[in-house]
C-alpha cells in the first residue's frame, strides 16, 4: 500500500476557506465572517477570565510557583495566564481554575 505525501493544494493565509472549499461566494462570505466572530468572541472570553485568574494572583501577592500549586497548575501555565497566551488554553481549563480559587463563572446569555 502506498502514502500519499504529497500535497494536493495550500490555501493563501487570509483566503476564504470556504470558497476554496466550493460553497457559493455569497455564502462563503457568511460561513467566513461568522468564523471570525466566533474566534474573536472565543479570544475575548478566554482574555477576560485570563485577567480575573491575574488580578486575583496580584491581590494575593502570590509568586507563580505559589499560584501554581493553588491552581494545581506547572509555573509555565501561571505564566502562559499573567502573559494572556490565550491560544495555550481552553475555556474549560480557565473556568476550572477559576473555580478552584472560589471565583465559579456564571454564563450570561444576551
Amino acid at each position: 500500500m502506498k502514502i500519499d505525501i504529497e500535497i494536493g493544494h495550500v490555501t493563501k493565509p487570509g483566503a476564504n476557506l470556504f470558497l476554496e472549499l466550493g460553497f457559493p461566494a455569497e455564502e462563503a462570505e457568511r460561513l467566513q465572517e461568522a468564523s471570525r466572530k466566533q474566534i474573536n468572541d472565543t479570544q475575548l472570553l478566554k482574555e477576560q477570565l485570563m485577567l480575573e485568574l491575574a488580578e486575583w494572583i496580584a491581590q494575593h501577592h502570590l509568586k507563580q510557583t505559589e499560584a501554581a500549586k493553588i491552581l494545581m497548575v506547572s509555573r509555565p501555565r501561571v505564566s502562559d495566564v499573567i502573559n494572556r497566551k490565550t491560544a495555550k488554553f481552553t475555556i474549560d481549563t480557565l473556568v476550572e481554575m477559576l473555580s478552584r480559587i472560589g471565583k465559579p463563572v456564571r454564563l450570561a446569555v444576551d
